[in-house]
């Protein structure tokens, strides 16, 4: 895993003031255009959740739906799609959470999850943690356990962990 996580943060590249000034964007796009690289981050998370009993991959948007629609095939259980408020077609289930400046709005189907289905979120960063810790409510609200939140990549300068500390957290890459 050590060595992994040394070539994910070579391979991520920053970008300055994207998308706006003071922020340095952590830009996955090099990790995807590696057919290996992305292999093994897809494989890892297959070996780490394999014997987990795990039900379904639950996928944050957008980049979030890159992994985990990967590793749902590699896992073979569904992948559910969660997406900002007003963007799936059927009957959805909504969770609020704080941004800096207001609050925002993730949404699920009502039948995406049941009672007793084991589940793992993820993401491609986890930043502040409030759209995971908002999804994994989500999945506990229509029954699910949530049995970790999974991340390619932690920015733990913005202290994360504190938000998600009710949950099991594992991510390949951490940047402080």
């Amino acid at each position: 895993m050590a060595e992994l996580s040394e070539e994910l943060r070579k391979t991520i590249r920053d970008i300055p003031d994207f998308p706006k000034p003071g922020i340095i964007f952590k830009d996955i796009t090099p990790v995807l255009k590696s057919p290996e690289l992305f292999r093994k981050v897809i494989e890892t998370f297959c070996e780490r959740y394999r014997d987990k009993g795990i039900t379904a991959i639950v996928a944050i948007e957008a980049r979030g739906f890159i992994f985990g629609g990967a590793l749902a095939e590699c896992m073979g259980v569904p992948f559910i799609p969660v997406r900002k408020k007003g963007k799936l077609p059927y009957k959805t289930v909504s969770a609020t959470y704080d941004l800096e400046y207001g609050t925002d709005s993730v949404e699920m189907h009502s039948d995406a999850l049941k009672a007793g289905d084991k589940v793992v979120v993820l993401d491609d960063l986890v930043a502040t943690g409030g759209t995971a810790e908002a999804t994994a409510r989500l999945c506990e609200q229509l029954g699910a356990e949530v049995i970790e939140l999974a991340f390619v990549i932690e920015l733990a300068f913005l202290n994360p962990r504190k938000k998600l500390d009710k949950y099991c957290v594992f991510s390949m890459v951490t940047f402080d």
